[in-house]
């Protein structure tokens, strides 16, 4: 196991760094300070490397896209409605920046900041622990948070991410990784024969400005049924023949696990395969193009973001689940990316 550290340039006049891990096998994974993004995941197949997430390759590119490319996500994730919460007693007004909502922490949110970050290494093990105070006053949420994020590498071509947290008030805590995925050879220009499962029954009805209304319905014999693999080209056909939609950018509710995948994704020709464990229980996709705009409009996606949390906007919809971060308690959560390679 090996990790180092090299430039990746500037951001608002701090210093960039890119943590690059790597295994006995060739297996890379790649993590910037700044945003706490995710930058590179990659395998080698033979003599040739083949990536696995969507990524830019420069810090001007991350930060003028809207996509979220790769960055973890917080203090919460997803949209909170009219960015209102109330906590012990108290309503606070988040920062809204999506219709009114906010949406993924606000302007002020995880993916925005540079990180302090500290590489490690174990004999089966490498990667780095991203550290940051972000003081109420920054994001608008209650309470000083004091944020760890850790990503490790593991011999195993797996890759784990830890989130830790802890705050000065009762606040929200519900972060994720906003990854995008492309598994076909090469990641071709379309997501088209990248097939994906969700091992959950339901997912969540949403209001016109994408918030959750509070209902889950099953999604057996529609298109958003996914608990058998379907190749997203398919799965976006028969979505465009059922309701006229163009898109997915949906929560399904799955079941917590560390042994059992709340979902799985691979290349239609079987060459590889990603699998995702989460101990919460949710997991939003979204069918995009982050590299243009354009090809969005006209609905050609090239890659699917998985965002594993607990349900989105849970703060109004107890039954979806707490993310209330109690006042000196500590918090952590994993979710684990398995790389599998075909036959």
């Amino acid at each position: 196991m090996a990790i180092k550290v090299e430039a990746f340039g500037t951001y608002q006049g701090e210093k960039v760094q890119r943590f690059i891990a790597s295994n006995q096998r060739g297996t890379q994974m790649a993590v910037l300070s700044l945003g706490a993004i995710w930058q590179e995941f990659s395998v080698l197949e033979g003599q040739q490397r083949q990536q696995l997430v969507a990524r830019f390759d420069n810090v001007a590119d991350y930060m003028n896209s809207t996509s979220q490319l790769g960055k973890v996500i917080g203090r919460v994730a997803g949209r909170i409605k009219d960015g209102k919460i109330k906590l012990a007693g108290k309503t606070y007004q988040l920062d809204c920046n999506e219709n009114g909502n906010s949406i993924h922490g606000g302007r002020h949110g995880f993916g925005n900041l540079n990180f302090t970050g500290e590489p490690f290494t174990t004999a089966t093990t490498s990667g780095v622990i991203l550290t940051r105070h972000i003081p109420s006053t920054l994001d608008q949420y209650p309470g000083d948070l004091t944020l760890s994020v850790k990503y490790t590498l593991s011999v195993s071509d797996d890759v784990t991410i830890e989130f830790k947290a802890k705050s000065t008030a009762d606040t929200l805590f519900n972060p994720t990784e906003h990854v995008y995925w492309n598994l076909t050879d090469q990641q071709a220009s379309s997501i088209d024969q990248q097939w994906l499962q969700i091992n959950g029954q339901k997912r969540a009805v949403l209001n016109a400005d994408k918030t959750p209304t509070g209902e889950l319905v099953a999604v057996n014999r529609t298109a958003y049924d996914f608990t058998q693999p379907k190749k997203i080209g398919a799965a976006l056909q028969q979505l465009a023949h059922d309701n006229g939609g163009t898109e997915f950018d949906d929560a399904y509710q799955v079941t917590p696990s560390a042994t059992q995948p709340i979902a799985e994704l691979g290349d239609a020709a079987g060459k590889r395969r990603i699998q995702i464990f989460s101990e919460r229980n949710g997991l939003v996709i979204f069918t995009a193009n982050p590299f243009d705009a354009q090809r969005n409009a006209a609905h050609d996606y090239n890659a699917l973001a998985t965002e594993a949390q607990v349900l989105p906007d849970a703060i109004h919809h107890e039954q979806f689940g707490s993310i209330v971060l109690p006042a000196g308690t500590t918090m952590s959560t994993k979710i684990r990316y398995q790389y599998v390679k075909g036959e």
